[in-house]
């Protein structure tokens, strides 16, 4: 009798510590999500800060504010004054609405001037908003590319065989040197013949490459369409075959070749 009283009492301390230790862990779970989900301050745009403008005329021009976030969509070094920042300017363009990163900003020479590492040539690309991670990149950024594709197989015989369109790594990290901005204004026509011109934001991104990367990214631009990935010091990025139509819909192209 007196064993199995033992027995139970130990079986009891250890159902209550399994207890206290699930309500622990539950109650750390919740202490991580409310700290993920607390404001903080940070400095915002709130209009158009052209490239080569000076922090001190922007702040002038009220373009600046303190902006309260949710900490989990705090973009990494972000800024919460322009103390840092004060005797420096734009160099690329900052549109309303985007957090205010060091990055974002240098000195008037670093503007004008294209800085090149020793043994890399600077090559330049014109991407789309979408394809640049809009208003993130900037000279000193470290970004992966990737290419995508329709790409064609030419025959023997002279014939040519379309084959999926593919999108994937192209290179996994290069610098970013220089950032500009330009426009595209395609002309579209109508059912009823009249034409419609839209103005397309477009910015002409300068990265640090070797040849051969040069080489790869040149006739990717050329024959296809890059993306580039914002990294941060813990990216991680890995080769692959890329992704076709059957990896993403496998059900509908899986017999498809």
């Amino acid at each position: 009798m007196a064993r199995r009283t033992i027995l139970f009492c130990v079986a009891f301390v250890i159902a209550a510590l399994g207890t206290t230790m699930v309500v622990l862990y539950v109650q750390g779970i919740d202490a991580r999500a409310t700290e993920g989900q607390a404001l903080v301050e940070v400095l915002t745009a709130t209009d158009v800060v052209k490239a080569g403008e000076s922090v001190s005329d922007a702040e002038a021009a009220g373009k600046f504010e303190k902006t309260r976030v949710v900490r989990d969509d705090v973009v990494e070094g972000a800024l919460s004054s322009t103390t840092s920042i004060a005797d420096e300017v734009a160099v690329g363009t900052i549109y309303p609405g985007q957090q205010i990163i060091g990055q974002q900003f240098g000195s008037a020479q670093a503007v004008d001037t294209l800085t090149i590492p020793d043994d890399k040539l600077a090559v330049s690309v014109e991407l789309t908003d979408p394809a640049r991670v809009a208003g993130f990149v900037y000279p000193g950024s470290s970004v992966a590319i990737f290419a995508s594709a329709d790409p064609e197989l030419y025959k023997a015989d002279g014939t040519t065989q379309k084959l999926s369109p593919v999108t994937r790594l192209l290179l996994a990290q290069v610098e970013v040197i220089g950032v500009g901005d330009t426009s595209v204004s395609p002309t579209t026509t109508t059912s009823k013949g009249s034409k419609t011109t839209e103005q397309i934001p477009r910015t002409i991104l300068t990265i640090a490459v070797t040849q051969a990367q040069a080489e790869k990214v040149i006739y990717a631009a050329r024959n296809g369409d890059l993306s580039f990935a914002l990294r941060t010091a813990k990216s991680k990025v890995v080769d692959g075959p890329g992704v076709t139509a059957r990896d993403i819909m496998p059900e509908v192209f899986g017999g498809v070749r």
